[in-house]
C-alpha cells in the first residue's frame, strides 16, 4: 500500500486530499506545525478509512531541515513515501502587498522559494526509485497577470515554471510532476474576499488532484470549467485585456 505525504495538512484542500487518498486505500502522512491539529486528523483517518496516517512537524520557512526531512520521516514511520502533494500556501490581499515589502517577501517565500526547497529534496528522493509522483497546488492566477492579484499570481506563476521543467526532467526517472491549479475554492484563504464567483469545495478539488495524480495528468484545472475560462483569458488581446477589470 503506497504512502502519501500532504504538506500542508491543515489547509483546506490538504485536509480534503488526505481524505481522499485515505479513501483510495492509502496511508498518509500529514505535515504541518500545528501538530495537535495534525494528531486529531490523522486519527480521523484511521478510523474512518481503515488506513494509517501519521502526523509530521514541517515548517516550510526552515529551509536546513528540508534537507532530510523525507529521509526522516520516512525512517520515523517504518515506511517508504510514494508520493508528495504541496498543499499550502498564502494570498495577502493586493493592495497589502503592493506597499508591504516584508509581506511581499514572505508570500515568495512560502508560496514559491520554500516549496523549490523540499521539492527539490523530494525529486532526488524519487528519482533514486523510480517511481512515485509529485503533485503541487499552483493557482489559475499564475496563468496571465491580473490588476486584483499578480503579487500572488506571480509567486503561483514561478510555481508553475518550476514544477513544468521538474516535470521534463523527472519523466525519464518515472515520476509524474501534476501542476493543480485551482480557481476559487471555499477555504480559508479565500475567506470574505469579495466578487468571488464559481465558489468549489475542497473535496470536489481533491477528487480532481487524485484523478490528476493516477492519469499522470502534467497539469489540472479544478474545477473543469477553469480550464475554459483561463483559455479565454489568455487569448485576450493585451489592448483588451487592460480594460477588464479582473
Amino acid at each position: 500500500m503506497m504512502t502519501a505525504v500532504v504538506l500542508g495538512g491543515t489547509s483546506g484542500i490538504g485536509e480534503a486530499l488526505a481524505r481522499e487518498l485515505a479513501a483510495q486505500g492509502l496511508n498518509v502522512v500529514l505535515a504541518g506545525r500545528d501538530l495537535a491539529e495534525l494528531d486529531a486528523r490523522a486519527r480521523d483517518l484511521e478510523i474512518r478509512y481503515g488506513v494509517r496516517a501519521w502526523s509530521r512537524p514541517f515548517d516550510a520557512l526552515d529551509f536546513e531541515s528540508h534537507h532530510d526531512w523525507l529521509e526522516s520521516c520516512e525512517r520515523e514511520i517504518g515506511e517508504e513515501i510514494g508520493g508528495v502533494a504541496l498543499c499550502y500556501g498564502v494570498m495577502p490581499s493586493e493592495d497589502e502587498a503592493a506597499v508591504d515589502g516584508s509581506l511581499t517577501r514572505h508570500m515568495i517565500e512560502i508560496n514559491y522559494s520554500s516549496a523549490v526547497s523540499i521539492l527539490d529534496r523530494v525529486a532526488e528522493r524519487l528519482r533514486d526509485r523510480g517511481k512515485g509522483f509529485i503533485c503541487a497546488i499552483t493557482s489559475v492566477a499564475g496563468d496571465r497577470g491580473r490588476a486584483s492579484n499578480f503579487h500572488y499570481g506571480s509567486s503561483k506563476a514561478a510555481l508553475s515554471t518550476y514544477l513544468s521543467g521538474l516535470r521534463v526532467q523527472m519523466a525519464r526517472d518515472g515520476v509524474s510532476v501534476v501542476d493543480i491549479r485551482p480557481g476559487m475554492i471555499d477555504t480559508k484563504l479565500t475567506y470574505g474576499l469579495p466578487g468571488l464567483m464559481m465558489l468549489a469545495k475542497p473535496r470536489r478539488v481533491a477528487r480532481d488532484i487524485v484523478r490528476g495524480i493516477r492519469g499522470n495528468r502534467a497539469v489540472v484545472y479544478t474545477p473543469k470549467i477553469w480550464w475554459l475560462v483561463m483559455f479565454v483569458i489568455r487569448m485576450l488581446p493585451d489592448f483588451i485585456f487592460r480594460r477588464i477589470a479582473l
